[in-house]
């Protein structure tokens, strides 16, 4: 079993209880040891724009950021990295897109998990792939395929 901390900076009322956040996180853990570590953060919108601001020059909030942790030679660490989500930005979204705001939350944490685990969507390859795994670890929830729409 992983190692899950969740920080809430932002309105509980916003974000999902903690159970749920840990579940989905260690279904897009899968295969990874056991005490792997994991931070999930919840915030709002200034804390999300300052970080998306300082680490990848976009000036306003997003859904969800991710920070891999690199430990420096020598260090066995078991820390996978951190998550920053953003509540308010993650239930507008699910509000715009007509998705179970559940649903939603459930994508972002395993989106987030999946960047920490090394995968990326910057070349249309690796986009294909990770939305591949992202289904799939979503299927064994429940949940619908996020990308695509509610007509297909």
């Amino acid at each position: 079993m992983a190692i899950i901390e969740i920080q809430r900076a932002a309105d509980d009322d916003m974000a999902p209880d903690d159970s749920n956040l840990q579940h989905w996180a260690e279904t897009a853990l899968e295969a990874l040891p056991a005490g792997t570590e994991l931070v999930i953060r919840i915030v709002g919108p200034s804390e999300s724009q300052a970080l998306n601001t300082e680490y990848r020059g976009k000036k306003r909030p997003t859904n969800v950021l991710s920070f891999p942790f690199e430990a420096p030679p020598g260090l066995d660490v078991a820390h996978l990295g951190d998550l920053v989500i953003c509540a308010q930005v993650v239930n507008d979204e699910a509000a715009q897109q007509g998705k179970p705001a559940a649903a939603h939350w459930a994508h972002m944490v395993v989106h987030g998990v999946l960047h920490l685990r090394g995968f990326d969507h910057a070349e249309p390859a690796e986009a294909d792939a990770m939305e591949a795994r992202e289904t799939a670890i979503l299927s064994t929830l429940g949940i619908a395929d996020p990308y695509r729409s509610p007509q297909d």
